[in-house]
């Protein structure tokens, strides 16, 4: 209600100087506020920690995994159990092996996706620096 009262209240004759100061301007760095990438632009720089912790996790829980497989597998062909665990060791092995190494490969290359966004980041808030120095003269 307020919002729509907003505008009215700044009616002022079109010739005057003063109608100019009081209408909000639209420069480069209002329509920055605006946008929907607002964190972009206003977020400090975050450390590598942050920025490469998730792919870190996800390498690090994919070779926990993958080694697992491994250790079931080997025990699965090197010690004499009966013919049921046996069974049973030959096929969870394997598919911790997989799961394991699949998600390690996941983390993997998520650390390339991340750099790159990095760069297209970095070259995006140099260009909008040189749109707002040269919008603002």
């Amino acid at each position: 209600m307020a919002m729509e009262a907003l505008p009215k209240a700044l009616e002022v004759d079109e010739k005057s100087p003063e109608s100019k100061d009081l209408l909000p301007s639209q420069t480069a760095s209002s329509l920055c506020i605006s946008s929907r990438s607002e964190s972009v632009w206003t977020a400090a720089p975050r450390s590598n920690w942050e920025i490469y912790r998730k792919p870190i996790t996800v390498m690090s829980v994919g070779g926990a995994i993958l080694l697992f497989g491994v250790l079931i597998t080997c025990f699965a062909y090197i010690l004499s159990l009966d013919d049921k665990l046996l069974k049973v060791l030959k096929m969870t092995g394997p598919a911790f092996l997989s799961l394991g190494l699949m998600t390690l490969v996941c983390g993997l290359v998520w650390v390339p996706i991340i750099k790159k966004k990095q760069k297209q980041r970095q070259k995006s808030v140099f260009f909008q620096s040189l749109k707002s120095f040269f919008l603002n003269r």
